[in-house]
């Protein structure tokens, strides 16, 4: 066997005892084993069927293979990436050397967290990692490998791939936990809003257009007002006002940028300082074109983050563009849909028709004065908090406006794919269903969520949160249209 095979059975893995390495590499018979077992004329064969054989096994391409099987040739691979992962942390150590608190052995627990002692596979999904017992038995793992999710995003059918080698080193270096760790280190010393203050336009026409928009609008404002402060003899950048945000908001009005309020703002432009940051982070030390050895000229670097090249990362960010432009609109139009369906349910109801016309105005009491249900009844001329509660019911109005706009999200977003050639109709039922949870997801992270802790809250509520708002203007519009009507 060469040494290059040994790389198949020898994992890097964490050791903290070592006091002066904090890794140590370990030999795995099993690996060994099956290696042997599988390949005896290793010898004969190169690097590169070895993996397309390890591969294809641990993605289950051959005929009735056992789980124990595709998860032996699954440690093998793990075994072999473990290497390129240690060098990626001591590579990004070297590139910070000097000016930093933290070195590679900060690094490894994000992404060199594979310890061999446990047989793995991924599901049918392709996604999901299980781990497999002594009995070829299999169950969901909670915990996931970075080693298994390099070998998941693998695209073994590309003919013009990556080396499993190189490719182990990007994903490692694109690792998003660890680019995060990095950012947050801050080795430039400069404030969010500084490093918005003086980002360049390279970095900006690498941003989405809401997000180049949203920069405008920021120096528009932010950077005249600083030039004020430094005739002033201010130094450190300050938090964008209130007043400032508002001011920026209206500027991305006319941009036809639409953000709903001054926090979701300040939400936008902390996001955009992390992207910029992570692009300091390499765009500082390494170049940004690299020499190509078959065409003889320099390419620009395929590795930047803010350049992956990871498909999924690509089509995540498009994704979330696409939900964050849609969501507000959609989201009013279930408001105004179910209000009405409520009014017109309880106009036809026997029992509760005459507080039909107080069914806003108690909605009013409850998003605009803060005021509990039991507050609200004599209000409204009602008998008790639990007939307050039948008639207005906030939280069925909250679910039912969310059901509404995740089925409506759903017809958006599907037609869009539909018509961009992603999917054809009728899609299946997997993909569905996936996409319902991401949208679900997205829309209670945005909205719901915090729109549900605020009924729960009991006294000294504050309805603030975007499903608040929109209510709020929907009643606001309501009466207003009612004014005009009798007029």
């Amino acid at each position: 066997m060469s040494n290059t095979s040994s790389r198949y059975w020898k994992i890097w893995r964490i050791n903290p005892a070592t006091e002066k390495l904090g890794y140590e590499k370990i030999s795995l018979a099993i690996a060994q084993g099956f290696i042997q077992n599988q390949l005896l004329n290793i010898e004969d064969k190169d690097n590169s069927y070895t993996q397309d054989f390890l591969l294809s096994y641990f993605h289950g391409q051959k005929n009735n293979l056992d789980a124990i099987n595709r998860a032996y040739s699954g440690l093998c691979l793990r075994c072999y990436i473990s290497e390129p992962i240690l060098k990626a942390c001591k590579k990004i150590d070297s590139l910070f050397s000097g000016e930093k608190q933290f070195t590679y052995r900060d690094l490894l627990p994000f992404v060199l967290n594979d310890d061999g002692k446990k047989l793995m596979i991924l599901d049918r999904d392709g996604k999901t990692q299980l781990i497999v017992d002594d009995n070829g038995q299999t169950k969901v793992y909670t915990y996931r490998f970075f080693s298994i999710t390099v070998l998941q995003t693998f695209n073994t059918d590309l003919q013009s791939r990556m080396s499993l080698e190189n490719w182990t080193y990007l994903q490692t270096k694109q690792n998003p936990e660890l680019k995060k760790f990095l950012s947050e280190f801050g080795f430039k010393n400069l404030s969010d809003w500084a490093l918005l203050n003086r980002v360049g336009i390279k970095q900006v026409e690498r941003l989405s257009i809401p997000e180049q928009h949203i920069i405008k609008a920021f120096h528009s404002v932010y950077r005249r007002d600083r030039q004020m402060q430094h005739h002033r003899g201010a130094k450190r950048c300050p938090d964008p006002t209130h007043e400032q945000l508002q001011e920026m908001l209206t500027y991305l009005q006319k941009s036809q940028i639409a953000i709903p309020s001054p926090g979701d703002l300040m939400k936008e432009l902390k996001h955009i300082t992390l992207q910029l940051r992570q692009y300091d982070i390499w765009n500082s030390r390494e170049s940004l074109d690299i020499f190509d050895d078959e065409t003889q000229t320099y390419q620009t670097r395929r590795d930047l983050p803010v350049d992956s090249i990871d498909e999924e990362d690509i089509e995540q960010r498009e994704f979330l563009q696409f939900l964050h432009q849609n969501l507000y609109l959609i989201l009013s139009e279930a408001i105004q849909q179910e209000v009405t369906a409520n009014i017109k349910k309880l106009q036809q109801s026997q029992k509760y028709a005459p507080f039909a016309d107080k069914y806003i105005p108690g909605l009013q009491l409850y998003y605009c004065q803060a005021m509990s249900l039991k507050e609200i009844t004599p209000e409204l001329g009602m008998t008790s908090w639990d007939q307050a509660r039948r008639i207005l019911n906030p939280g069925e109005l909250l679910t039912k406006v969310r059901t509404k706009t995740i089925e409506k999200m759903l017809e958006v977003i599907l037609n869009k794919a539909v018509e961009t050639g992603l999917i054809k109709m009728p899609p299946e039922a997997s993909y569905i269903k996936n996409l319902s949870e991401q949208i679900a997801d997205y829309a209670d992270r945005e909205v719901f969520q915090a729109a549900a802790e605020e009924i729960r809250a009991g006294k000294n509520r504050k309805m603030d949160s975007v499903y608040a708002e929109k209510l709020r203007n929907y009643m606001q519009s309501h009466c207003i249209s009612d004014i005009e009507v009798k007029a």
